[in-house]
């Protein structure tokens, strides 16, 4: 089974609990309003490692339709139950099980970090979006502070430590300019790239209050300092 598959599954039944207080939802609204702001409101959306379903359950909320795919069995059961008016299915990212031009947005939260092989997760997204479809991911910065992360990850690993996300899953932190170059091989245009969350859900109460007060001076003049890279493009049109 893949590690990471395997990790999620394990952790399906409390993963919601990491949204559940205030830093949580914070934190994962101000990713999902980022995500948001790039995308067409009202079409058919694939969310690309979707989770328990909580930006399906978003893009509905603003007006459109969704279906999620993700590697985990467990997180599927649970996206179905948020939102059983839309579709969920297991597979990767890499091999997008719907026919091409299918869908009008295409969104990634939190789970290109993971994926062996993001160039074919973006030939594949390119493929089943239609012309004019619109992509947004965000996933893990390269920040100075991202950097200590693995080796944190892999300590927490080897004394057991089962907490949502916590283990060594090989994941790519990218720059600016990385995420905007796989998206341009892919065949995007109207390539956005930018930085947010400074304030992370693991931080202290203090802490994260303190960091949420300073995350928009941060995200405008110290970008760097970031710990998400959001980037957007479209698919052009016929």
């Amino acid at each position: 089974m893949n590690k990471v598959q395997q990790h999620y599954d394990e952790v399906a039944d409390i993963y919601d609990d990491r949204y559940d207080d205030h830093r949580g939802r914070s934190y994962h609204r101000h990713i999902s309003d980022h995500v948001m702001s790039v995308l067409p409101k009202g079409g058919l959306l694939l969310d690309v490692g979707c989770g328990t379903g909580l930006f399906v359950e978003r893009y509905i909320e603003e007006g459109g339709r969704a279906v999620g795919l993700d590697i985990s069995p467990g997180m599927v059961r649970h996206g179905r139950r948020r939102c059983p008016e839309s579709g969920f299915c297991v597979g990767t990212a890499e091999v997008l099980p719907f026919h091409d031009r299918t869908f009008d947005a295409l969104a990634s939260l939190l789970a290109f970090s993971y994926v062996p092989d993001p160039e074919a997760m973006l030939a594949e997204s390119y493929r089943v979006l239609k012309p004019g479809g619109r992509i947004a991911i965000c996933t893990l910065s390269r920040t100075v502070f991202t950097s200590i992360v693995p080796l944190i990850y892999h300590l927490g690993e080897m004394v057991g430590l089962k907490e949502v996300g916590v283990g060594d899953f090989d994941e790519r932190y990218y720059t600016n300019e990385e995420i905007a170059s796989l998206l341009e091989d892919a065949g995007f245009v109207d390539i956005e790239v930018s930085r947010c969350s400074f304030a992370h859900l693991k931080l202290t109460d203090p802490v994260f209050a303190l960091a949420r007060r300073v995350e928009p001076i941060i995200e405008e003049k110290l970008p760097y300092l970031a710990y998400n890279v959001c980037a957007a493009g479209k698919k052009p049109e016929d």
